[in-house]
């Protein structure tokens, strides 16, 4: 199906809006399905092979832990690590990060596949990268080298000395009488721990495509997240596929993953079938190696004022510089903010909703520009508002169509229609192949109260699923009446940016600043009071931006939970710019007489 005509950026006026509308509802209309995020697979029984950690040598036997920490962080990701690095800071001794991995760097630990980078400019995404004084080899950096980021951060604060890999947390209950909270793994330990830290991201455990006969395939199959080198040949560090070399390839979805995986792979395999459901937004990368120069003359401070920066830009704010100048800050939403700026437009929905379709048809543009052939080129343009799905960037992925050893299975919405022993269906067709590559991304959109992973109980053994029942109740979005001295990091009832990393190292800063002071108040506990945290939870209600008009008009996918959108809206209306202010702000006016009680323990 080729392609309708778009007006060029000049021309498209608000009466063009609603054929453009109908096309995307059309589009949209092809993925929805009943099933929504249970269309996925959990990779447990029979599947569990594809969650299998492939990086390190399996558990150890050991003995039950009993003892006792000052914190337990739940994850070693970024936001572990963040957390892990403030609060040594702030004094404390035994900190114990326990994560199912074999060791730290969460996504990136779990992430090696061919390709593999930040879509993030490295300079502003890798936490404490200023304090920690390494330069990036690239304006994106290669998986490996963020891994050994990770790695450096945990020595440079010791953080695997007390730490527990391959464990999860099960239980965490408050004990009244001693102040502690009682921590229960997977592996028979039981210990206590003064502050608990959930930083359970959620990167971590591979979803798959619930394809009928998914079992049956009788070539090899692989997730991404636990990429095998044994099958493809290479490394990490060599970029050589020889066991690829006589196989028909097939690489399930075209996100993020995908359009990194299949421009490495291509050259490599006999033949790459790539099978889409939906396309990607598709817009340049520009990566280029780091200027050394540069590097040596940043000033202090360099790294927060470019975070800051860029934060500006991407939601909408103004600034003399863009500091990072990439494709992130010339998003739909940045230019319909400027349309207002100018006085281009004055309805705010309009001005975002023209710009979106210019930036759209651009993007669709650059696709016909890149791929010859015109089928492929029509099947491979996005047809939806560009923040339905989170917008990728590359100077190879749509490249890879011209070779002659690659091939695009589109599947119109619908994906793979069963799998048998020797390939997959699609539409009545079968397409042999020798190995399938599921890149099909983590679990996402969980329920807050159990992405932890744990039975959680407060005071009175109230479980943080009940006291959440009715909706999130928090103060900042980082702690809850009942649950004294246990601290969440994510994007719950504050704030929300595409450098989650950013909002992870600014909420482990928070974290770190007031646990400080509660140990110069002499170990008092941390927990709002019922005033301020009703405040707060009235403020998210009554500055609630709702989505879910705009996300309900989106193709399926991970930011819209398959096509059901949720009504209510957790996120802090103001933005992460003011979030961060207004937060910055509570600290230095007193805000921690709010949390800090007198009790001692």
């Amino acid at each position: 199906m080729n392609a309708t005509p778009t007006p060029d950026n000049g021309s498209l006026l608000p009466e063009d809006l609603e054929a453009i509308r109908e096309r995307y509802r059309a589009e949209r209309d092809k993925r929805i399905r009943p099933d929504g995020a249970a269309q996925y697979l959990r990779p447990t029984g029979d599947l569990a092979g594809y969650a299998q950690d492939p990086w390190s040598d399996p558990p150890a036997a050991r003995e039950p832990v009993s003892d006792e920490v000052d914190a337990v962080i739940l994850g070693a990701g970024f936001g572990g690590l963040a957390a892990g690095a403030h609060l040594r800071k702030a004094g404390l001794d035994r900190i114990r990060l326990v994560d199912t991995a074999g060791d730290v760097g969460g996504t990136w630990y779990w992430n090696r596949y061919p390709g593999v980078a930040c879509d993030i400019e490295s300079y502003i995404y890798l936490p404490l990268l200023e304090e920690m004084g390494e330069m990036p080899s690239r304006k994106y950096a290669p998986g490996s080298e963020i891994r050994r980021h990770a790695e450096r951060i945990a020595d440079h604060f010791d953080l695997r000395r007390d730490s527990l890999f391959h464990t999860e947390v099960t239980s965490l209950a408050w004990d009244e009488q001693a102040g502690r909270w009682k921590v229960g793994t997977d592996r028979g330990d039981a210990f206590t721990a003064r502050y608990v830290v959930v930083s359970s991201g959620p990167f971590n455990k591979p979803k798959l495509p619930g394809i009928p006969g998914i079992e049956d395939f009788a070539g090899h199959a692989f997730h991404t997240s636990r990429w095998d080198y044994a099958c493809t040949g290479g490394t990490e560090g060599m970029a050589d596929y020889p066991g690829l070399a006589d196989k028909r390839v097939a690489v399930i979805g075209t996100g993020a993953t995908g359009i990194q995986v299949v421009p490495t792979i291509a050259p490599h395999c006999r033949e790459l079938v790539v099978v889409q459901r939906t396309p990607s937004t598709v817009d340049r990368r520009d990566d280029r190696e780091t200027d050394a120069g540069w590097w040596a003359d940043l000033e202090p401070g360099w790294q927060r004022r470019r975070r800051e920066n860029f934060l500006l830009l991407v939601t909408g704010g103004a600034a003399d510089e863009d500091l990072v100048g990439d494709r992130w800050t010339d998003s739909a939403p940045v230019r319909g903010r400027q349309r207002l700026r100018s006085g281009t437009e004055e309805d705010p929905a309009l001005a975002i909703e023209l710009a979106d379709h210019q930036k759209m048809a651009e993007l669709r543009a650059r696709v016909t520009e890149i791929v010859e052939d015109p089928q492929a080129a029509a099947a491979l343009q996005p047809w939806y508002r560009q923040m339905c799905k989170r917008p990728a960037f590359s100077d190879r992925y749509l490249q890879a169509f011209n070779r002659d050893n690659v091939r695009l299975v589109d599947t119109a919405g619908q994906g793979v229609e069963r799998m048998t022993g020797g390939g997959l269906v699609v539409d009545g067709v079968e397409h042999p192949v020798d190995v399938v590559i599921f890149a099909t991304g983590f679990e996402i959109g969980s329920d807050p109260a159990v992405r932890a992973g744990a039975d959680v109980r407060g005071r009175g053994g109230i479980t943080l699923a009940q006291y959440w029942a009715d909706g999130l109740r928090t103060l900042h979005g980082w702690v809850s009446r009942g649950f004294p001295n246990l601290f969440h990091l994510g994007s719950t009832q504050n704030a929300v940016s595409v450098n989650f990393v950013h909002i992870l190292e600014e909420q482990s800063e928070h974290v770190g600043a007031v646990v400080a002071e509660a140990e110069r108040r002499g170990r008092v506990l941390v927990e709002p009071t019922a005033e301020v945290e009703d405040a707060w939870v009235g403020t998210i209600r009554e500055r609630a931006v709702s989505m879910q008009a705009f996300l309900a008009e989106c193709t399926p996918g991970y930011y819209n939970s398959e096509g059901r959108p949720r009504k209510r809206s957790e996120g802090f209306g103001g933005g992460p710019v003011e979030f961060t202010s207004l937060v910055r702000r509570w600290r230095a006016e007193g805000g921690m007489d709010d949390v800090l009680s007198r009790r001692p323990r």
